[in-house]
This record gives structure tokens, C-alpha cells and sequence, in this order.
């Protein structure tokens, strides 16, 4: 696809003018949700930007700043982050920004750790994870497998690209000056379809485009996909001689009379057995 352009944002920018941003083709904004273990550092802004964001027609996605030093830091920062975007829906990968000095001296097997508790979480709860740090973390401190497991947003500024391979977005500047946004961002290029990743594999809050049976019991009343199949089940049984029950006159499938109860609750184990005969091609 042809690379789409960004910007990614927290309080620090202040009021952000979304339309205008969107004028200047940019298709997609990396939201600050906000940073550590405790959901009173959720970004003060991150509900603001993700409603104007949306209105605008933006795409979105978010990030969390991680000051994580173990495993158990890094699953407590990933449950708040859950927590400070519940409900919201996102086209683009929620990512793990691991750059603080803080975490730039530990063994790198420490790193890898650290990072994959974050996402692992994130992807057990049906989202899209991403890792973001500068070039050159990436290159001293993540593994070549923890690298091709989550996708990557590399920071590299003032390169004609950057200095590790199979990024899936470039933050190519912090310095980018866009009409709507009154300091300097941040700017990016994303490389993949991130918006139809989400849909076809239903991540980040998109639903299931399939159509799935009620799992719960019929009774008089019932509606949905679940009780519709259930009447094309039983008509089909019918055909095939399996019973000689009819619709009553609300259109419900039932049994009038208790002497019938029985014909009626052995239709599904019939058909199914029925069934389970005929050859598999």
C-alpha cells in the first residue's frame, strides 16, 4: 500500500484542531493513553483527542509509556492501559513505548521479557500490539524473534530511513510542524493496511462479521439468528419425515400439548444422528 501519513499526540500538544490536521493528509493519529501502573496517569487529554480524533474522521491508534523494570510491572502497565481505553475501538495497533532511561541498562533478556508480558497481554484481550523505541534500542536491546513477533514503530529522525528493517511505522521527525496542532509533533509513516488488518481479523474492539447461533435455551418469544436456524432445522426434519409437528399461530416452534413433548425434544438428537450417516466429501 501507499505509505499514510501521521501524527501522534498527547497533552503536550494542547488543543489539537483534528480537521485541520486531516486537511493536510494525514489519515491517522497515535493517541497518548498515558504512562506507568496507575490509571491516575492516564493522559489528561486522551478523551478529548480520541473524541475529536473520531469526529474528524481520523484513524486511530494509542500508546502507553512504560517505566516497567519487571515482568510484573510490564502486565500491571498493560491492565491499565486496558483499562484507560475500555470501549474504544482503534484502527490502528495499540503500542508499548519502552525508551525511558530507566530501562536502557537492563539485560536484554530482561527486555524481551519485559515486552512480551506487555503485548502478550494485549493480544489475549483481542488487540493489535506494537512495540515503539528509538533505533537504536531496537538494534542493542529487542530480539530479532521479539521483533518479527509484534509489529514495530521505530523512531529514527533526520535519515533518509531507518537503521533496522521490517517496521511496520516510522516516526521519521519530532519536530513537525502541522496546521491544527499548536507546538511541534511528532510525525509518521505507516506501511501497512492497519484499518483493514483490524476489520478482517476483527482486533481492537471491530466485531466478527459472522454470524453466530444463540448458544442460550428457546422459549416463546425468542428472536435472533439462533431461533431462526432452529425453525429451518425443524422444517428441514420435517421434510425428511422426521416429525409432523406444525407452527402454531404466533409462528413459534412448540409443543401444544405435554404428550408431545417428548416427540418434540427428541427432534434435534434424531436429525443430528441423522446426520452424522451421511458421508463426509
Amino acid at each position: 500500500m501507499e505509505k499514510a501519513k501521521g501524527i501522534d499526540v498527547s497533552h503536550w500538544q494542547g488543543r489539537i484542531d483534528f480537521d485541520k490536521v486531516k486537511s493536510q493528509g494525514y489519515s491517522f493519529v497515535m493517541i497518548n493513553a498515558g504512562y506507568g501502573k496507575y490509571i491516575s496517569q492516564k493522559d489528561e487529554n486522551f478523551e478529548k483527542n480520541y473524541a475529536a480524533a473520531r469526529k474528524a474522521g481520523l484513524n486511530i491508534g494509542t500508546y502507553w509509556y512504560s517505566y516497567a523494570l519487571t515482568e510484573a510491572d510490564a502486565l500491571s502497565e498493560a491492565k491499565t492501559f486496558l483499562e484507560a481505553v475500555k470501549g474504544k475501538k482503534f484502527e490502528y495497533p495499540l503500542a508499548f513505548d519502552i525508551e525511558d532511561a530507566s530501562q536502557s541498562e537492563l539485560p536484554n533478556a530482561a527486555i524481551n521479557k519485559i515486552i512480551e508480558a506487555f503485548c502478550d497481554y494485549l493480544e489475549s484481550n483481542g488487540y493489535y500490539a506494537a512495540v515503539y523505541s528509538y533505533a537504536n534500542f531496537f538494534k542493542r536491546k529487542v530480539s530479532d524473534s521479539v521483533k518479527s513477533r509484534y509489529d514495530v514503530w521505530v523512531a529514527h529522525f533526520d535519515v533518509a530511513k531507518p537503521a533496522i528493517s521490517n517496521y511496520g511505522m516510522w516516526q521519521y521527525t519530532s519536530k513537525g510542524t502541522v496546521n491544527g496542532v499548536s507546538d511541534r509533533c511528532d510525525c509518521n509513516y505507516a506501511y501497512k493496511d492497519y484499518p483493514a488488518i483490524m476489520k478482517k481479523k476483527c482486533l481492537n474492539l471491530y466485531p466478527s462479521n459472522a454470524k453466530n447461533l444463540d448458544t442460550t435455551g428457546y422459549k416463546k418469544g425468542d428472536k435472533g439468528n439462533g431461533v431462526l436456524a432452529l425453525k429451518y432445522l425443524l422444517m428441514l426434519a420435517k421434510k425428511k419425515g422426521m416429525h409432523n409437528i406444525n407452527l402454531d399461530k404466533n409462528d413459534i416452534f412448540g409443543c401444544r400439548h405435554s404428550e408431545s413433548h417428548e416427540q418434540y425434544t427428541q427432534i434435534p438428537r434424531l436429525f443430528a444422528k441423522r446426520h452424522s450417516r451421511q458421508k463426509v466429501h
